[in-house]
C-alpha cells in the first residue's frame, strides 16, 4: 500500500477545431473530460496535465488573448474548474517534437509568465530551462510565485482579456500582463510595484 502526497497522470485528447482549422473558443468538453478522469481515479492528490490550458494558451499568444477568459470569467483550462488537481505546462518531451504540438518558440516565455503566476501546479520543461537560455527569466518568475505564496488553488481575477492584452490579479498580491498592448489605463493600482518585465509581459507585486 502507498499513500502518495502527489500523483500526476496524462490524458491527452484532441481539442475542438473549427472548419477554418482554428481552435474553437469553447473547450468545456475537453476540460470536463480531464475533470471526470481525475474524479474517476479517486481525486484527492491525483492530478492531470492541463492540456486544455496548454492548447488554449498557445493559440492565445498569437494575438488572440481573449481566449484566456471563459464564458464565466474564469481561466478556460482545467485550472478554471479544478485548479488543485491541474498540472500546467508549456511543453513536454512529446509536444516539443517536430510536427507535434509545440508552443510557438518565440512566445515560450509568455507561457511561463502565465503558468507561473496562475493556480495549478506549474511544470517547467527541462529543455526550456537549461537549453533555451530561459533559466534566469523562469527563476525570477518562480521567485515571485514563491515570495507571494501563489499556490495551486490561488484566486484569479481577470481584469482584461482582449486580442493584444491579458491582465489578471492573483490572490490580490500579484498582477500579471501578457500581450503587446502598452496602454493598460488604471488596471494596475498605485499600491503595486513592477517586479519583472520583458518583451510583451510585466508582473507587479503589492507593496
Amino acid at each position: 500500500n502507498t499513500s502518495p502526497d502527489f500523483a500526476v497522470g496524462e490524458k491527452w485528447d484532441d481539442m475542438k477545431y473549427g472548419g477554418d482549422g482554428k481552435l474553437e473558443y469553447d473547450q468545456e468538453e475537453h476540460r470536463s473530460g480531464l475533470k471526470h478522469w481525475i474524479e474517476e481515479g479517486g481525486g484527492g492528490v491525483l492530478t492531470a496535465f492541463d492540456f486544455t490550458t496548454k492548447g488554449i494558451l498557445q493559440s492565445a499568444v498569437g494575438g488572440e488573448l481573449w481566449r484566456l477568459k471563459d464564458s464565466q470569467g474564469k481561466p478556460p483550462g482545467l485550472i478554471g474548474i479544478m485548479p488543485g488537481n491541474a498540472v500546467t505546462f508549456v511543453d513536454n518531451h512529446d509536444t516539443i517534437r517536430p510536427n507535434s504540438w509545440a508552443f510557438p518558440s518565440d512566445k515560450v516565455l509568455l507561457g511561463y509568465v502565465y503558468i507561473l503566476t496562475h493556480p495549478g501546479t506549474p511544470c517547467i520543461f527541462y529543455s526550456h530551462y537549461i537549453e533555451w537560455g530561459l533559466k534566469d527569466s523562469i527563476s525570477k518568475l518562480v521567485a515571485i510565485r514563491n515570495r507571494n505564496g501563489i499556490g495551486s488553488t490561488s484566486s484569479v481575477m481577470i481584469k482584461a482579456a482582449e486580442a493584444e492584452l491579458y491582465l489578471a490579479m492573483i490572490d490580490e498580491k500579484v498582477i500579471m500582463k501578457i500581450g503587446p498592448k502598452l496602454d493598460i489605463g488604471t488596471l494596475v493600482p498605485p499600491n503595486f510595484v513592477l517586479a519583472y518585465s520583458g518583451l510583451d509581459f510585466a508582473v507587479w507585486e503589492k507593496k
